[in-house]
């Protein structure tokens, strides 16, 4: 099958077209600046992505289109196929991830639009953390406040954990289902996940995608106080939302969202980058030792997305911070680039540390094609 992937963001749309026979990417693309003078709205995007996947096809149909769902809430523990009731389920769901779900929501119903006779498949990044305990998921408030607005850990970089958990428990000849690991999934967006036996059972980032780790532009953990003091001081809910989400993390310790140029920096000299690089490390490596105690010891501890794949002197910082798990890196190992899965760690180290590439898009046409031969379409 030929299926369309498409990664909806606020500002941008991802897409690959992908043989899921052949495991080939047929046709890919990025169309950035949504809502500027030249791509006004997300139907004008898809409006280019069907032309530009016309050409490359060269022929050829479309047999579905899989899409990048971020926040699926409570409602949705597997992949869906679309309809009405589905989309306006996503749309209802976008105050919990506000910069993802309304783009995923405008990008479902342009796909409708233009491709009125295929398929549609929602893949959801919660979806995975959905067995998640009630002790990990419960956040410490009344039961009132969850029961009326959903206020619970919800976790998210689902899809990517566990496509990234079968290659590693395979690279390591374990079965998945007795996989005890941790997976950092580094990123603009970052999160590490706890998974006992295959299954999340602790994960980072919380009721939105914002809690966890210090992020691109994200903050991370904070005391909740903060914005409470905050709000005494005339910081409007907007105003709180646009400071944690797009003004903080990196950007805000180091003066750059992207980690390359934060790492540029505090190589030159720059004190506050290399603050933000400190600051960012030792806040993954506690979680680390969190979740090696919550899987009763880790196996293994992986590095996937972006930053986990590609900046070996970030992880190379982190795993320095685990000395007492008696977790070592191989230094060799550790710079080589590939996109291979492959142990970065030492013939002594304790605990296999691994790099495995994600490839969600991959996950994401796979389980497109799973749910639409399941519905039999």
């Amino acid at each position: 099958m030929l299926v369309l992937v498409v990664n909806s963001g606020s500002s941008s749309l991802k897409y690959q077209v992908r043989d899921t026979d052949t495991r080939e990417v047929v046709a890919k693309g990025l169309i950035d600046r949504i809502g500027g003078q030249e791509v006004p709205d997300h139907h004008e995007a898809l409006v280019r992505l069907h032309r530009d996947v016309a050409e490359a096809l060269d022929g050829k149909s479309i047999d579905a289109v899989g899409h990048r769902v971020v926040h699926g809430g409570e409602r949705f523990s597997q992949p869906v196929l679309v309809d009405n009731e589905i989309t306006r389920t996503i749309e209802r769901l976008s105050p919990l991830a506000p910069l993802h779900n309304p783009a995923s929501a405008m990008g479902i119903r342009a796909v409708a639009d233009l491709y009125p006779d295929i398929p549609q498949v929602a893949v959801f990044d919660t979806a995975f953390h959905r067995t998640l305990p009630q002790r990990a998921w419960r956040y410490a408030i009344p039961q009132s406040l969850y029961r009326r607005y959903g206020i619970r850990r919800y976790g998210f970089h689902g899809t990517s954990c566990d496509y990234v958990s079968g290659l590693a428990a395979d690279f390591l000849g374990v079965p998945v289902e007795n996989f005890d690991a941790v997976i950092a999934h580094l990123g603009n967006g970052a999160s590490v996940t706890a998974l006992k036996d295959g299954r999340s059972i602790d994960t980072s980032m919380g009721f939105t995608p914002m809690a966890g780790l210090v992020m691109g532009t994200r903050s991370g953990d904070i005391d909740p106080s903060i914005l409470v003091f905050l709000g005494r001081e005339g910081y409007g809910p907007d105003d709180i939302d646009n400071l944690l989400n797009r003004e903080s993390g990196l950007l805000a310790l180091g003066g750059a969202a992207d980690m390359r140029e934060v790492e540029q920096e505090a190589a030159a000299g720059n004190e506050q980058a290399r603050l933000a690089l400190e600051i960012a490390a030792y806040r993954l490596a506690k979680y680390i030792g969190a979740y090696h105690v919550a899987v009763g010891g880790a196996k293994a501890i992986v590095f996937t997305a972006g930053i986990g794949e590609n900046a070996d002197e970030f992880r190379a910082q982190v795993v320095d911070l685990l000395g007492a798990l008696n977790v070592r890196l191989d230094p060799e190992a550790n710079a080589v680039r590939s996109k291979e899965v492959r142990r970065i760690s030492s013939a002594d180290s304790a605990i296999d540390v691994l790099v495995v590439p994600t490839d969600e898009e991959e996950a994401i046409a796979e389980a497109t094609v799973d749910t639409v031969l399941a519905a039999g379409r």
